[in-house]
């Protein structure tokens, strides 16, 4: 339901949480933090398994001995090197396999799917399984002595019995990641995860509509008003709002942030402005200090993510439908699926309070306003560009159509239900231009009419 409301705030803890959030989000999407705290992980065993193994040397029951590894310090060489060869020829394979499934999916679907293959859990703990298997087979081979310089022969028989069942281990891994890989490739499967983090970001962001406050007037900004740069270029990512609203609270100031989280912004461009909530004038330390804290509260990435960025999935999901109904794809299937999937995410979207948002502080003074994506902006992101390059096929008009006809059944709003009857009277446009036969005419004229009389029914 679109509507500009009021919110006082979740609280500091709501802060701490969506900014840890934020970070593991940001981790998530990176290939190399997880192997590399498990290689740490196999390093440290490697140095401590030993070690146990020399203090339980010799004082182990037979029954527990009988399954250890009862070879040599020379077979013990040779089982740990194999494991360890293996393993990052394996790796290298797995990573192989990985990039040729990323830059396929890049050129089939859209270049902006490739952050779900590198945060995919499943492929980051495969490879910190083979990895980890590796450096720790190494760091026990160190350990391994073979008596001739000394007399004393050591076999960590505890440390090579954990390698062998690392190594079994990272064999069933290859098997199953095979398998997921097989899956992960197919679009349904990635439309899917973008629609679920696409869902899962509006119910961490955004307050259902049945709890939302009364919509209100917009927050009026005065002539006089002072406006506030951005520090560094890139697209918004996060927009600290606790920060935004203790800032002003704390200047006697009222803050708009201009902005959007995932609108790109260019550094020393207006992001914000601001203006005394009182007569008093702001002094110009006052307003350098609410800039520095501006600029901390806003932050810029090199690429949009979903932590906070309502309307990144169904960009996400737009693009594959563009790219399957260009003439190098020319998949009109794809480009329907993907459209369905919009379908789900706009649906369980009018479930929650989009639009602009107005905090105030415990006084009840407005303070902050944050610009947000309506549901009209929404909706006309997922049909703007499908509906201009899939003009001349009727399936992918129809499920536009059908995507309205859904979405009219679910909303109440009368500026949402307006959006929808918006969309509707540019499709039928589209559609009385192409020259379809008599039967495809039909079937879109049956499709609008089910959206019109969706939208009379109250």
């Amino acid at each position: 339901m679109s509507s500009e409301g009021t919110h006082r705030g979740p609280g500091a803890a709501a802060t701490v949480k969506r900014r840890r959030g934020a970070i593991v989000d940001a981790m998530r999407a990176r290939l190399w933090p997880v192997p590399l705290a498990g290689v740490l992980v196999a390093i440290l065993a490697g140095i401590f398994l030993p070690a146990l193994d020399s203090r339980l040397n010799g004082h182990l029951p037979e029954s527990v001995t009988e399954h250890l590894f009862g070879g040599g310090a020379d077979a013990a060489r040779e089982v740990l090197g194999t494991i360890a060869t293996s393993l990052i020829t394996v790796t290298s394979l797995t990573f192989s396999l990985t990039l040729v499934t990323m830059q396929l999916a890049s050129s089939q679907y859209s270049p902006r799917l490739l952050r779900s293959f590198s945060s995919d859990r499943f492929v980051q703990r495969t490879l910190t399984l083979f990895l980890a298997t590796f450096a720790y087979s190494l760091t026990v081979l160190r350990r391994v002595r073979s008596g001739r310089l000394d007399g004393v022969e050591f076999v960590p028989q505890i440390s090579v019995t954990v390698a062998y069942v690392l190594a079994m281990g990272s064999v069933l891994g290859l098997v199953v990641f095979l398998g997921h890989l097989v899956r992960q490739i197919r679009i349904e499967t990635m439309l899917d995860q973008v629609a679920s983090e696409s869902i899962g970001s509006a119910h961490h962001l955004l307050e259902r509509a049945e709890t939302a406050d009364q919509p209100v007037d917009p927050l009026a900004m005065p002539p006089q008003r002072t406006g506030i740069e951005a520090c560094s270029s890139g697209y918004l990512v996060e927009v600290d709002e606790e920060v935004l609203l203790a800032a002003a609270v704390e200047a006697d100031a009222v803050l708009s942030i201009r902005c959007r989280v995932g609108d790109p912004v260019v550094a020393r461009t207006v992001v914000a402005y601001c203006w005394p909530a009182e007569a008093v004038a702001l002094s110009s330390e006052a307003i350098d200090q609410l800039g520095d804290k501006v600029s901390r509260a806003l932050n810029c990435g090199a690429e949009r993510t979903a932590a906070q960025d309502i309307g990144y999935g169904l960009r996400q999901l737009t693009d594959v439908v563009i790219r399957a109904l260009s003439p190098g794809i020319n998949d009109p299937s794809t480009a329907i699926h993907a459209i369905n999937s919009a379908t789900v995410v706009l649906c369980e979207l009018t479930r929650y309070r989009l639009g602009p948002e107005t905090r105030y502080d415990s006084d009840g003074t407005a303070r902050l306003h944050v610009a947000r994506p309506d549901f009209p902006e929404l909706l006309d992101l997922v049909c703007a560009q499908p509906r201009r390059y899939g003009a001349h096929d009727p399936a992918v008009l129809g499920s536009l159509l059908s995507m309205l006809k859904a979405l009219s059944s679910v909303t109440r709003s009368p500026v949402d239900r307006q959006a929808i009857g918006d969309q509707l009277a540019r499709i039928e446009q589209i559609c009385r231009r192409q020259d379809f036969d008599t039967v495809e005419r039909d079937h879109l004229s049956l499709l609008t009419q089910a959206v019109e009389q969706s939208l009379q029914e109250s």
